[in-house]
């Protein structure tokens, strides 16, 4: 019988908490009962905890980063994530330099989860147009797994900065990377986007029973065996 294993994890927003007496937390207090909150879970043996990205007046988080940064610190064995790093709205190379600085500070516990976000804010409040939607990820995640590669970057894009055998730094170290996975809501052409992207998904379950998203789980192992034998 194959062993199935389990990984258990938490995910907050940092959403503004509540005291007992119902009076609110303000955004820097949440903030430190959220890094309290990952000693606790590191402490527990819990194998991750993932930040979201927000920029709305509920929650605490608009930098991820830099709480988990902030984890890394007062931890030991967890692994230290987004859910999810908004990468239509930022740019790659400073998401890169973000994350292989958070690969030092972690000592390479860091996992950056890629998506287009539940919400957008960030676009106009970072000047883009939610008319390029579509193609500013695209592109913009192009560029991440170039990035990856760790080699002197030669880019043009539409959406993004030209770069000539520019070297990105920090560098990761010799033989490592930045463990990323892509998160989809649940629909066909997101899963298959992944498989085109060969970058692991993590399937966002926001209502409904789970066991409703199997086909597309079915679905995005069908595409990846399906580009092993091409």
């Amino acid at each position: 019988m194959t062993e199935t294993k389990y990984e258990f994890g938490l995910d907050t927003f940092g959403d503004l908490a509540f005291q007992d007496d119902g009076t609110p937390l303000n955004g820097d207090e949440t903030l430190r009962q959220v890094i309290k909150e990952a000693k606790l879970a590191d402490d527990l043996g819990i194998y991750r905890i993932a930040l979201g990205e927000h920029h709305r007046p509920e929650f605490a988080i608009s930098s991820p980063e830099v709480v988990l940064g902030a984890m890394a610190a007062v931890t030991k064995n967890i692994k230290l994530g987004t859910a999810v790093t908004v990468l239509s709205s930022d740019d790659p190379v400073r998401v890169f330099e973000r994350f292989s600085t958070l690969h030092g500070l972690s000592h390479g516990r860091e996992e950056i989860m890629l998506g287009r976000g539940s919400f957008t804010e960030s676009f106009p409040l970072f000047g883009f147009n939610l008319e390029d939607y579509n193609g500013l990820f695209e592109e913009k995640i192009a560029m991440w797994q170039k990035l990856l590669e760790g080699k002197p970057m030669n880019w043009t894009g539409k959406y993004t900065q030209k770069l000539t055998d520019t070297t990105v730094y920090p560098k990761l170290p010799s033989g490592e990377t930045i463990s990323t996975s892509l998160a989809v809501g649940g629909s066909p052409e997101s899963i298959i986007r992944a498989v085109a992207y060969d970058i692991p998904v993590v399937i966002a379950i926001i209502g409904g029973e789970p066991v409703r998203f199997r086909p597309y789980v079915d679905l995005y192992k069908k595409g990846r065996r399906a580009v092993q034998k091409a």
